[in-house]
């Protein structure tokens, strides 16, 4: 048996999909049918920042948004602390591969808008990593870094919109 978490890719949009209820099941139908994350890595397209850069634990959200209605920069998704989860992510990456640890930038809506669907008890530890490239074989070379987060309880999460 394969207990070895999935990597999801999981397009989203702007925060008012929170209120689609068609979006909001299929995200609630795949998390329930996946094991529980012991954590969870995510990579939002909104967050391109090079050299990788982690979120902080404990911190607001980022509102990275405007137009909307005002409730949405109201929402909050207080998960608990991901500074093990960080120690491990930026000891996986080679030297050549600095990471930057946020003192004070949280979630995005990259992040928080699909997870608050799928994890509405913000009761698992979150982590979002910045997208420090474009370059294919560099992205994939951090991936296969991140693959043994994998087997290790951490679902690894790709968020944007095609």
């Amino acid at each position: 048996m394969n207990d070895r978490m999935p990597a999801l890719y999981i397009g989203h949009g702007a925060p008012p999909l929170l209120d689609d209820p068609v979006w909001s099941a299929e995200l609630k139908t795949w998390a329930w049918n996946l094991p529980r994350p012991q954590a969870i890595l995510i990579v939002s397209a909104h967050w391109e920042s090079a050299p990788i850069a982690l979120t902080a634990s404990n911190v607001p959200l980022v509102y990275d948004f405007g137009g909307f209605d005002p409730k949405y920069f109201r929402e909050t998704y207080a998960t608990p602390d991901a500074s093990a989860l960080a120690a491990r992510v930026a000891a996986a990456m080679p030297s050549n591969e600095p990471v930057h640890q946020h003192r004070s930038r949280g979630l995005d809506h990259g992040a928080w808008v699909p997870l608050k669907i799928m994890y509405p008890e913000a009761d698992i530890p979150v982590l979002q990593m910045s997208l420090p490239t474009h370059d294919p074989a560099r992205l994939l070379s951090i991936g296969k870094r991140l693959q043994p987060l994998r087997d290790e309880g951490v679902l690894v999460v790709g968020s944007g919109f095609l």
